[in-house]
């Protein structure tokens, strides 16, 4: 089974083809750690733990890095309006971010590396970067030089003459080039920082990055995964770095990170998600109010390079399906899952390996639970709950009994359309099975939630009381 990807450096679907296929790299940028994630940020974590789980079902070693920032001028000015080290202010956020991420669902990354663990290669970065002419000093500061990379822009697929056009930032005088990047920044006695051949300082934020992935993954990795809004200038920049680091890399057409995967933006009313907007929802505090694994999949409910509009309705929609896959569950306790032989030849599955479509997955998923409560045979039946299960694994999703579900407050309270439908259509199963007493007992179940059912000759009609 083979999987494509849309790679942004490339602007098109690519079929995935691992440098090693007994060893695949994987990086995806995570959090800068001076205050609790928004919801948007969620969704990067959540797809590109989405494509870790399938990978991991393709490859028998993925290696996957999400990495922590926890130097940076934010963490500083944070830290030092509470009069606490940089390190357990960080510590504190670090600690919120894996907890809002187990409440989310996502599996723990083979690696977390930070950027205060990496200095010594940042620094070594820096000198290899300044001995091929690719960076200077100046002003006690360590620039890159834009224009030294040949193919700067490429990732963004930007010239580097509009950019400079088009620049509207206060230019620095110790800058040569209007783009050119901080690799190392001076500090004083007051801000965290670190001896070097240039001074006490700290890092810049892109050169982190790739001191991280070369001293975890290789001066090549397979797939970088971000969101839209890192691909300028953040990527662009850690990949003109990284291949001028590694200039055989570039020659041989190794490159620096073979496929780039961003996710696109969450959008409320139009806009998007974010800090500087002031239209963001913390993601912690929505997940003091909704279930981890509601809020997981209306993230997965979009394709992941396609804007998601956040809003009550979508949480509304996600409930109801959920809580028709927990109503099946629930009414087939008893009858044992037959695992698919190969689950990736499901049609869930295939909609997966194609740049991770999960809409159509989803409604593939749809399909078979369909299937399910209109079949009457029980080794089919077991087939499909079998079928289910596999493609819930891999989602992330239905992870808990129904009783957990139901009774956490999961479910609406009231029965949804969807579940409803459900009952109602395994009574009708039942009763052709000559199962009256789980027909009985459907209908009592619904009685006691206020729906009324009536038979008639064109099938089952319900409706609800008052």
């Amino acid at each position: 089974m083979t999987l494509s990807l849309y790679n942004t450096l490339s602007g098109k679907k690519e079929i995935f083809e691992p440098l090693d296929p007994n060893r695949v790299t994987f990086y995806a940028c995570g959090p800068t750690v001076y205050n609790y994630v928004h919801v948007g940020n969620g969704r990067s974590a959540t797809v590109f733990d989405l494509l870790y789980r399938l990978l991991s079902k393709l490859y028998p070693t993925v290696v996957f890095a999400r990495n922590l920032t926890d130097v940076d001028d934010k963490i500083n000015a944070a830290a030092q309006a509470e009069g606490v080290d940089i390190g357990q202010y960080a510590q504190r956020f670090i600690d919120a971010y894996q907890e809002d991420m187990d409440a989310l669902g996502n599996l723990r990354p083979t690696l977390q590396p930070r950027a205060t663990e990496t200095i010594d290669e940042i620094i070594d970065i820096i000198e290899r970067l300044i001995a091929s002419h690719n960076a200077y000093v100046s002003d006690g500061h360590v620039l890159f030089a834009v224009d030294s990379a040949n193919d700067y822009g490429r990732l963004s697929h930007r010239k580097l003459d509009d950019m400079q056009a088009g620049a509207r930032v206060e230019v620095a005088d110790y800058k040569r080039h209007p783009l050119d990047f901080v690799l190392w920044k001076p500090s004083t006695d007051d801000l965290p920082g670190w001896d070097s051949p240039w001074g006490r300082g700290r890092p810049g934020w892109h050169t982190e990055c790739t001191a991280m992935i070369f001293k975890h993954l290789g001066e090549t990795i397979d797939i970088h995964g971000g969101g839209s809004d890192l691909v300028f200038p953040h990527h662009e920049n850690e990949r003109a770095q990284g291949l001028c680091c590694v200039p055989d890399n570039n020659a041989n057409g190794r490159g620096y990170a073979r496929y780039w995967v961003h996710n696109a933006m969450l959008d409320v009313d139009g806009e998007k998600m974010s800090k500087s907007l002031g239209n963001f929802t913390v993601l912690r505090d929505l997940l003091a109010t909704q279930p981890g694994e509601l809020v997981r999949l209306a993230l997965l409910s979009a394709h992941y390079r396609s804007n998601l509009n956040w809003s009550e309705q979508l949480l509304h929609q996600t409930r109801q399906t959920l809580d028709r896959l927990y109503t099946l569950l629930r009414d087939s306790e008893d009858l044992a899952p037959i695992a698919p032989e190969n689950p990736l030849q499901l049609d869930a599955f295939q909609a997966l390996l194609d740049d991770l479509n999960t809409p159509r997955a989803l409604a593939a998923l749809h399909e078979t639970s369909n299937r399910f409560f209109k079949s009457s045979d029980a080794t089919e039946r077991a087939q499909l709950k079998g079928e289910i299960l596999a493609v819930a694994e891999t989602l992330g999703i239905l992870q808990q009994t129904p009783e957990q579900w139901f009774q956490a407050g999961g479910g609406e309270g009231d029965l949804s359309n969807d579940a409803i439908d459900a009952l109602v259509a395994e009574r009708q199963s039942a009763k052709q099975n000559r199962d009256f007493a789980r027909a009985d007992a459907i209908r009592d179940e619904l009685a006691a939630a206020g729906i009324v059912i009536q038979d008639t000759r064109d099938g089952a009609r319900w409706s609800r009381e008052g």
